[in-house]
């Protein structure tokens, strides 16, 4: 299983599709730098990447590292066809068998710790839904006929919509259930960042412990709830510092704080300034 940090989510490149008679062979390649996605929709593929084996019969796929050696380890039996597809990312991944670890979504800074989340891709399975994966692989395939920039983007949206029905069809590892509590706790806590933190409201919401679902967060992004919700609150505070003429008090009020010493405090420990100085840093001095 391949588990990807985003953003940036992983990026379409190329697709294609193939057909094998019976005795046809994959080409052998070592390194192409590039995730090679492969279904088939008819017949089978013999494959192995190093010393990993990968049967990949009709109604299925497997997907290749792009660091690594892969080879054909017997000819078709019949005629074969198939999709591939070649993709790549910008942001981390790994192959994995064990939980996300406690360290891994953290933040390099305050703003994007909010928007990054981990989901997996197996490295080989059977498709639930093999119709609508042919379909958005032959959609892909007729975008590239248009080098349009509107194409390019149907095309990664297309690609998306793959990859979800990917991940869909992968049973995520048993103890990587905290991480959904803690994303379910942090989306809660997003939608309700302008109340006062309930325990009781959080804990029903979740139907879980509050405690435990305290456990998960920091598990997950090393924060707990109130710590994770003054993050979210002081980042809905800059973008309001920069983007409107709201007196700072009023600010503090729109964004959850019961007070404007504590906002002012908590907006200093994030920031290293005060929020005037903040807004000061991006304000023209003619505007």
């Amino acid at each position: 299983m391949f588990r990807f940090i985003s953003p940036p989510l992983p990026h379409f490149i190329v697709c294609g599709e193939d057909t094998y008679p019976a005795g046809g062979r994959h080409s052998d390649r070592s390194g192409i730098g590039e995730f090679d996605l492969l279904i088939v929709t008819r017949g089978c593929l013999y494959m192995a990447e190093e010393s990993v084996s990968l049967t990949i019969p009709s109604g299925s796929f497997a997907l290749l590292r792009p660091d690594r050696a892969h080879r054909t380890t017997e000819p078709c039996r019949e005629e074969t066809h198939f999709f591939w597809a070649h993709f790549q990312t910008l942001g981390s991944w790994h192959e994995t068998e064990a939980e996300l670890g406690p360290d891994e979504l953290r933040p390099d800074d305050a703003f994007r710790e909010i928007h990054r989340f981990a989901f997996y891709l197996p490295r080989s399975g059977k498709l639930s839904s093999p119709d609508a994966a042919y379909a958005w692989l032959r959609q892909l395939i007729s975008l590239q006929t248009d080098s349009s920039s509107t194409s390019q983007w149907r095309q990664q949206l297309v690609f998306q919509e793959l990859l979800l029905r990917l991940q869909d069809d992968t049973k995520l590892p048993e103890s990587s259930s905290y991480l959904k509590i803690a994303d379910e706790a942090a989306s809660f806590l997003r939608r309700n960042y302008k109340e006062s933190l309930s325990y009781k409201a959080m804990s029903e919401e979740l139907h879980f412990h509050f405690n435990y679902i305290a456990l998960c967060m920091k598990r997950a992004y090393g924060y707990t709830p109130l710590e994770y919700l003054t993050r979210y609150r002081v980042e809905q505070a800059k973008r309001l510092l920069i983007d409107t003429n709201e007196p700072v008090g009023r600010i503090a009020e729109e964004t959850g704080f019961g007070s404007f010493p504590y906002f002012v405090r908590c907006f200093g420990r994030q920031v290293g300034a005060t929020p005037k100085a903040f807004r000061m840093r991006f304000r023209s001095p003619y505007g």
